[in-house]
């Protein structure tokens, strides 16, 4: 499935992607899925175990 208006696909995490959070809570919402290329081609993250824990405090 391609990037569209309510789908984004990131690489890795960035401290700047928790903008893009925001303005899917202040649109129709929508999904950031980190681990793909801008192609939806699936490329995985390193320590994704860390990241879930830390995401929600972030957000």
């Amino acid at each position: 499935m391609p990037e569209h208006q309510n789908i984004e696909y990131k690489q890795s995490w960035h401290e700047d992607h928790l903008k893009t959070i925001c303005s899917f809570a202040n649109s129709q919402g929508g999904t950031l899925i980190i681990g793909k290329d801008d192609k939806g081609k699936t490329i995985g993250i390193t320590d994704y175990k860390k990241l879930m824990d830390d995401l929600p405090n972030k957000i």
